[in-house]
């Protein structure tokens, strides 16, 4: 049938043809490129420079949203149950806002990460405004490295509200907000923000951290932090483990508790009972930027990574000195963690 027309080959553009569909045939066909087509399909490559700077942003962002909520009590406080240790946990308004902040601040920059959050998506996110860019000094930051690392090896832990039981009893002291980057499991990226004094404390394990809070002050070598609503009898252990002459005071917050280390108005944070890990990834990676050490009570390094558990059940201790110190006199209680 002739429709009217006639079709003239070039023969340059048909060996050009062959010779593509020839190289496709071999690229797909080829086991050396496996891992090159993986590559495309599993991820891209992060800059964890860049990703610091969200993370701060986030912090800042969920800090902005805890704010809010200074004067207004109408929070609607609701309760997840209780702890293994029968205490309240408690959520509030504030908590999902922050989370939404957070959240959506860190999904939106790098879609690609994967992200785990305290809370989950809730419909008050709908309620949330997009907001500006809450770093102001960037050129502060800009001096750091540039490291890339693939995607699939990191993971985000986010705490929109970590002391959010002391955050319902007015004592705004104990709360913070916080971001930890996870590469490979390791937490090497903390951010730390205290929205009700607008301070914000960041590490990058290797590479830099915001001023240093200790400012040449010397450590109180003789003073010990623990959970206060969540102690379970570690009060008394610490005293029993550490000696009477040490003092042993109770605080909210795994965040707060690491900051009171690093400035030094603590010796160690010591945590027996179960934690989550999004209570003190932030912590963990600071301390490891400042030169600390957060460990269990056995001495192990806690893992972050995705396929982990979220929660820790063999304690906390972290100090910027003397850590295996103060964990080897614990384990004398805790003959399972030798």
């Amino acid at each position: 049938m002739n429709f009217g027309g006639t079709v003239r080959l070039n023969p340059l553009g048909v060996c050009l043809l062959i010779g593509a569909c020839i190289l496709l045939f071999i690229y797909m066909n080829s086991g050396s490129n496996d891992d090159a087509r993986k590559e495309l399909t599993s991820g891209t490559s992060i800059n964890l420079k860049k990703l610091l700077l969200k993370a701060i942003d986030a912090s800042v962002q969920g800090g902005w949203e805890v704010s809010k909520f200074k004067n207004d009590h109408n929070f609607h406080e609701q309760s997840k149950g209780k702890t293994k240790e029968g205490a309240n946990d408690p959520v509030t308004d504030a908590d999902f806002m922050s989370h939404c902040a957070m959240y959506q601040t860190m999904i939106q920059a790098f879609p690609n990460v994967k992200v785990i959050s305290e809370e989950k998506p809730h419909k008050k996110c709908d309620m949330l405004p997009p907001h500006g860019l809450a770093i102001t000094d960037i050129e502060n930051y800009i001096i750091l490295e540039d490291v890339d690392v693939s995607a699939d090896d990191i993971t985000v832990w986010i705490d929109p509200l970590d002391a959010t039981q002391e955050f319902t009893e007015n004592l705004h002291q104990y709360v913070t907000t916080m971001v930890c980057v996870a590469v490979k499991g390791a937490p090497v990226i903390g951010v730390i923000h205290q929205p009700f004094i607008d301070k914000t404390t960041w590490g990058w394990v290797g590479q830099g951290t915001s001023p240093n809070p200790m400012k040449n002050q010397k450590i109180k070598e003789k003073e010990i932090i623990v959970s206060r609503s969540h102690a379970g009898e570690v009060k008394n252990i610490s005293l029993q483990a550490y000696g009477s002459d040490y003092t042993v005071t109770p605080a909210g917050g795994a965040g707060y508790k690491v900051l009171e280390v690093l400035s030094g108005n603590a010796a160690a944070y010591i945590h027996i009972t179960a934690i989550k890990k999004w209570d003190v990834c932030a912590g963990d990676a600071l301390l490891r930027s400042f030169d600390g050490q957060m460990t269990t009570i056995g001495g192990v390094q806690l893992n972050y990574s995705i396929s982990s558990s979220v929660v820790n059940n063999d304690g906390i201790v972290a100090a910027l000195q003397r850590q295996d110190w103060f964990r080897e006199q614990l384990q004398k209680f805790f003959p399972r963690h030798k």
